[in-house]
């Protein structure tokens, strides 16, 4: 691993609008909203994708990047994800960030930082720690905009006071 990450490309400005869209569909669906591709850093391929799915699925590990990583290595037939792309749509948390180690991801680049929850450049700083044994390249920022309004719009929304029925 290089001292420099490597630059943001078409690669991964299509693999951040596809997380995108998956970010949305889990939004329509009650989720909070964020998605996660994991990609062929050479072609672009797709090779596992996910919205987060942790209500829908009764299960507090079916955070989208987790989910994406479960889908690209059964797709390659391999646990080792050994130069592959993570492309989430919010800073990955502790959990998500030690599944990305232990798959051997190339590369994180992510949109939202999330200074709450955040694992990556927050919080314990995963990658940082001496005990973890892969580290990835990491770029934040990507599309951050598009992304932390997405979230920020799912929560407004979800806080807003319920009025009481009108003939009550």
């Amino acid at each position: 691993m290089s001292d420099q990450p490597a630059p943001i490309d078409d690669h991964d400005l299509a693999a951040m609008r596809a997380a995108l869209a998956l970010a949305r569909e889990a939004a329509a669906a009650g989720e909070t909203p964020v998605g996660a591709v994991v990609i062929d850093p050479a072609t672009g391929e797709i090779l596992g994708a996910a919205g987060n799915g942790p209500i829908a699925a009764h299960d507090p590990t079916a955070h989208a990047e987790i989910l994406a990583l479960r889908r690209a290595a059964e797709r390659l037939g391999n646990y080792r994800l050994t130069g592959l792309t993570l492309v989430a749509t919010l800073e990955p948390c502790a959990m998500c960030a030690g599944a990305i180690s232990h798959a051997r991801i190339g590369r994180v680049v992510f949109g939202a930082d999330d200074p709450k929850g955040g694992a990556v450049i927050h919080g314990p700083r995963f990658f940082a720690q001496p005990t973890c044994h892969w580290r990835p390249e990491v770029r934040g920022g990507l599309l951050a905009e598009a992304c932390a309004g997405l979230l920020k719009d799912f929560f407004k929304a979800r806080r807003k006071p319920r009025r009481p029925p009108a003939d009550a």
